[in-house]
């Protein structure tokens, strides 16, 4: 079943990453594109294309290391530019199966995947 304009009923509302430096997570989470929607003193709402929005939650215990999702872009060789170009933690850009990949890493230790589009090519 799809909608109208043929895209997909469905996406993604709501994804959330605890952290143990909520501040800083958010403001690295703006660095890298996102969308400030809401804070407060244990959370910070901000949101991506197409609506989803990522909460990010305050956690002493929250792990480090990779995150639970992760990101596509338009163009990942002027995204990658970017980031170096911001001094943000970024690796090569790999290549795979599917996608071109680099990571990021967050002043916290959140590692963030950063993947090329394989968004389908029917109309929108």
């Amino acid at each position: 079943m799809s909608s109208p304009d043929d895209r997909p009923p469905v996406w993604i509302g709501h994804t959330i990453l605890p952290t143990r430096d909520l501040s800083g997570t958010h403001e690295f989470m703006i660095q890298l594109g996102m969308r400030a929607i809401a804070d407060g003193d244990t959370f910070a709402v901000l949101e991506l294309r197409g609506g989803t929005h990522l909460v990010v939650l305050q956690s002493d215990s929250a792990d480090i290391g990779p995150v639970p999702f992760d990101l596509m872009v338009e163009d990942i060789d002027v995204t990658h530019r970017n980031f170096v170009e911001q001094g943000i933690r970024t690796s090569e850009i790999e290549p795979g199966t599917i996608h071109r990949s680099f990571t990021v890493t967050s002043p916290a230790g959140h590692v963030v995947t950063f993947n090329s589009t394989h968004v389908s090519d029917r109309p929108v």
